[in-house]
């Protein structure tokens, strides 16, 4: 490729036609000995395919494959998943995280089935228009359903085209991804582009990765300028690194008899949606002070007054940028008025419900102590949308 622009260190100069040639015909021949059987590229079903990309954002591969599967047993097409209830859709969910996805794919689905009479939109501006659809994902689908010639550009192909390109800038910032967004168009080849477009992610998942890229078994290494410079672990320029906060915060697991008490947390909320026990940021030091911070922190999120108990145990986990160390205490219930949101359940009724991966644990541990076996049906809600107060 010719060199750069010397006045435009952000504007590489784009391959010739010649260089383009010889990319698509090496990536196209690696892509079909090599490509990953993966259960969305069996299917030209666009429904299938949206379902994929967004469980794909910011989530491993070997994590989304066993989520793709029973998501689809559940939720078959995109009429059944827009008249399920939310919490039927983030319970099926559950584990993914980012969980807004979930939220923002049920209001698609709404909307596909009241405004594209259950059809999905084919037109790129329509498929941008739901909620939670970005240029990458429209053109992921488009391409891959109906082999529309549109880009693609997410974290795989950007590492690539940086690398092809010898690009030694952020590749974050504006200026380049305008750069790369034209080198994905310059590349689609006239058709069989859906197949081309999943190749580069493939290539830049499998063989052109962040960390020793295997540049012995790339297809298009005598292509690739930095593979030639012996730049590879300098390209793409590394972000900045994340400034981590620890955070403590507590977990309140409120007993009335048998049963125990969940909450849905609310618009704006982390878990927006989602059930969880009752939970807070602690502020005090001392265990005198920890009780009365729980009893005014649970008061103030339901509406009810407890007295708190023992510690059952710590969790560490991440979120985003927090490291949390969650205490998780029992707590005696003493009474206090219904609110909306609220449900009182037996043990085993908590597996009908939605809760974040720290939920889901702190749940276990509910139903693992003596005495909290399946017990006979009680007055619950029908589904968990329905509260029980």
């Amino acid at each position: 490729m010719p060199a750069s622009r010397p006045s435009e260190s952000l504007s590489p100069v784009l391959p010739e036609a010649v260089w383009k040639r010889r990319f698509r015909q090496r990536v196209s021949r690696w892509f079909a000995a090599h490509a990953r059987d993966l259960p969305w590229r069996r299917t030209r079903d666009p429904y299938a395919i949206w379902v994929s990309e967004i469980m794909l954002q910011q989530t491993q591969v070997a994590t989304v494959q066993d989520y793709y599967s029973k998501f689809l047993a559940e939720f078959p097409t995109v009429t059944v998943l827009a008249a399920a209830d939310e919490a039927a859709v983030l319970r099926q969910w559950e584990g993914l995280g980012y969980y807004r996805r979930a939220r923002q794919m049920h209001q698609a689905a709404r909307l596909i089935v009241t405004q594209h009479r259950g059809q999905f939109p084919r037109e790129g501006e329509s498929i941008r228009a739901l909620p939670g659809v970005g240029r990458y994902t429209a053109g992921a689908i488009a391409s891959i359903a109906w082999d529309a010639r549109q880009p693609i550009l997410e974290a795989n192909t950007i590492r690539l085209f940086a690398r092809l390109l010898a690009y030694r800038e952020d590749p974050r910032r504006a200026a380049a991804q305008r750069l790369f967004w034209e080198f994905a168009e310059l590349l689609l080849p006239a058709k069989q582009v859906g197949s081309f477009n999943q190749a580069l992610m493939e290539l830049g998942s499998t063989i052109c990765t962040p960390r020793a890229p295997n540049c012995a078994q790339c297809p298009v290494q005598q292509l690739c300028p930095t593979r030639r410079a012996g730049l590879q672990e300098v390209i793409p320029a590394e972000s900045r690194k994340l400034a981590y906060q620890q955070v403590r915060e507590a977990a309140v697991i409120v007993r009335r008899n048998r049963q125990v008490l969940l909450r849905r947390c609310g618009p704006g909320e982390r878990w927006a949606g989602l059930w969880d026990f009752p939970r807070f940021v602690v502020q005090s030091r001392s265990a005198a002070d920890l009780a009365s911070e729980a009893a005014e922190q649970v008061a103030q999120l339901t509406g009810q007054q407890i007295r708190l108990g023992r510690h059952l145990t710590s969790l560490k986990h991440a979120v985003t940028r927090f490291r949390i160390t969650l205490s998780c205490h029992e707590a005696e219930w003493l009474g206090g008025s219904p609110t909306r949101d609220l449900c009182w359940l037996e043990p085993h009724q908590l597996e009908d419900y939605p809760l974040s991966v720290t939920g889901r644990r702190l749940s276990r541990l509910v139903q693992s102590e003596p005495g909290t076996e399946a017990g006979p049906p009680t007055a619950t809600p029908a589904a968990p949308g329905i509260p029980n107060t």
